[in-house]
């Protein structure tokens, strides 16, 4: 696993810092914060205690095959899904943490390449999404990825991939465009950024792929 830093909290005119203190420096940082900001109404808050949870700098890609018009999805168990009653068996796109130095985009490529054994041509910015506005820094910047869509089988199912000394296990599928936005539409998509690259794909889809089949 290779480091991360994590910035203190940059200087803005709208906001006073009273203190910041690191009270977990983990994989992932917990910093409380103490600070006061400017009201709507002009005035100052009182003093507020928000405990962030340090992120950073994520990058996803929706991978889309514009000539079959199916894009290429997987699935993995995550924990915190089950711990919040929910199936803990995810639909997802590849997606990950940037490492220091590293570009959205180059993470983004790299994610693909881990997660689904995929190389990725042209990428679209669908733009920066921040997921816990009330509790983590975590921006994730989503791409539409313009893919070649490995062969599966009748169920969809293309391979397996992920790192093995991360213990990863992740199954790859393709879908169906009208099938996967059919599922966003219909809340059957519980990953928020997945959700997300598949609405946007609804209202993207002829424009992208006319594009794409044309290159």
């Amino acid at each position: 696993m290779v480091p991360r830093s994590f910035p203190a909290l940059p200087a803005h005119p709208d906001v006073e810092l009273c203190s910041e203190q690191r009270v977990w420096s983990g994989r992932f940082p917990l910093d409380v914060v103490r600070f006061r900001h400017r009201r709507f109404d002009g005035a100052t808050s009182g003093v507020k205690t928000w405990e962030v949870w340090r992120r950073g700098r994520a990058a996803a890609v929706l991978p889309y095959e514009p000539v079959a018009d199916v894009v290429v999805l997987i699935e993995q168990f995550r924990l915190p899904a089950l711990m919040a009653g929910l199936d803990p068996v995810l639909v997802e796109l590849p997606a990950g943490l940037c490492d220091d130095g590293e570009t959205a985009e180059a993470t983004a490529r790299r994610e693909m390449m881990e997660e689904m054994g995929l190389s990725v041509g042209t990428l679209r910015r669908i733009g920066g999404v921040l997921l816990t506005p009330g509790g983590a820094d975590e921006v994730c910047e989503l791409y539409a990825g313009h893919v070649q869509a490995p062969d599966a089988d009748s169920d969809g199912i293309a391979g397996h991939a992920g790192m093995a000394d991360e213990h990863e296990d992740i199954r790859v599928r393709v879908w169906p465009v009208a099938r996967a936005i059919g599922c966003a539409l219909s809340g059957q998509i519980t990953n928020s950024v997945t959700m997300i690259g598949l609405l946007w794909l609804a209202a993207q889809r002829d424009l992208l792929r006319k594009e794409w089949t044309a290159a």
